[in-house]
């Protein structure tokens, strides 16, 4: 399953990350739709609103499918034939959809023979392994370059900050019984675990056995133009896509992200389970950290008031009146020291 995600660049840098090859082979963004809207966050959740790709023929019957719009929706899906006047009423979770039965509950079935399929964008999500003490927050995302800390291009140069995590998804627009916007909403659609995750993700009881989810991550461009384009693609060779991928990793998270009200860069930083001293340094961790350090132009930011107090797994004594981008700076200035030795009882 998939209940909580990641998506901190601005608007325009999102934009940027979503560079793509029309049918006509030209490089081209994505247009935004309703950017106003958009609001980075380290912590999304259900019912918050984030970025998707989806064709632009959805919004323009005339328009090339093959070009694409972000466009920013809420999450959790209210059919188009709910007929309540609040689709908060809606009586069932629609954030996460089984691939198993996309083609069978009515709540999805209508908007996928539609070829209403999107792309649900974000760094990556979250999950949390159950553990005897609690549970603990892991981070997941695709692979990264060397090239991911660059964020200070500008314009139309090839993107080389983080590639984004594409989780496949459908989506549907509402319109209130009694007039009134429209509502667009999504759903992302989740397949069994691959196995060098399977240990952390929440398990479902299916056909009487335990089954690991994980969302459907689409892998590549061809991926992606293929589950977008529904003019050129059907539903029955797009949904052929939706498989488990290998090709993701994993960080330990500080606990501070299990407060949906959280919204630091603490929440995506990687820690090492059981200790409470600056971490060692990795290949790995270097990439997140110095994405970390360049997102801060165009992030989220709070007013240093604002600022939870709370307690790192992974600074010595931070000081309150710092702010998170304080203290990332300065556990940053460590990662070249040597990591701390453990002492014998």
């Amino acid at each position: 399953m998939c209940g909580r995600t990641a998506c901190s660049l601005a608007a325009d840098n999102l934009r940027r990350a979503c560079a793509y090859r029309d049918r006509r082979g030209q490089q081209r963004q994505p247009e935004w739709v309703r950017q106003e809207r958009y609001q980075p966050s380290y912590n999304k959740g259900p019912q918050s609103s984030g970025p998707v790709l989806l064709s632009r023929r959805h919004l323009h019957q005339d328009a090339d499918s093959s070009e694409r719009v972000l466009m920013d929706m809420r999450w959790g899906l209210v059919p188009s034939w709910f007929k309540q006047d609040n689709p908060s009423k809606l009586q069932f979770n629609t954030s996460n959809c089984r691939s198993d039965t996309m083609l069978s509950k009515s709540s999805y079935k209508g908007a996928l023979l539609k070829g209403k399929r999107c792309v649900v964008l974000a760094d990556g999500f979250y999950e949390w392994q159950q553990q005897s003490g609690g549970k603990q927050p892991y981070f997941i995302y695709f692979p990264q370059t060397k090239d991911t800390m660059d964020k200070e291009t500008q314009g139309d140069e090839e993107w080389k900050g983080w590639r984004l995590l594409t989780m496949a998804g459908i989506f549907d627009c509402w319109e209130p019984p009694g007039g009134g916007e429209m509502l667009y909403t999504y759903t992302i659609i989740t397949v069994d675990a691959s196995k060098n995750v399977s240990f952390i993700h929440h398990r479902q009881v299916r056909a009487g056995k335990e089954v690991a989810g994980m969302p459907a991550i689409l892998d590549g461009d061809e991926a992606i133009r293929k589950w977008l384009d529904f003019a050129e693609v059907p539903t029955q060779e797009a949904v052929k896509l939706i498989q488990p991928t290998e090709n993701i990793v994993f960080h330990p998270v500080s606990t501070f992200v299990n407060n949906i009200r959280n919204n630091a860069p603490e929440c995506v930083a990687p820690i090492e389970l059981g200790v409470k001293k600056e971490i060692k340094a990795t290949p790995s961790n270097k990439v997140m950290l110095g994405w970390l350090k360049s997102s801060q132009e165009g992030s989220p930011q709070k007013k240093e008031n604002d600022l939870p107090k709370w307690t790192s797994q992974f600074i010595h004594s931070p000081s309150p009146k710092k702010t998170s981008a304080d203290v990332l700076q300065q556990w940053l200035g460590k990662q070249g020291q040597p990591a701390a030795k453990k002492h014998k009882a």
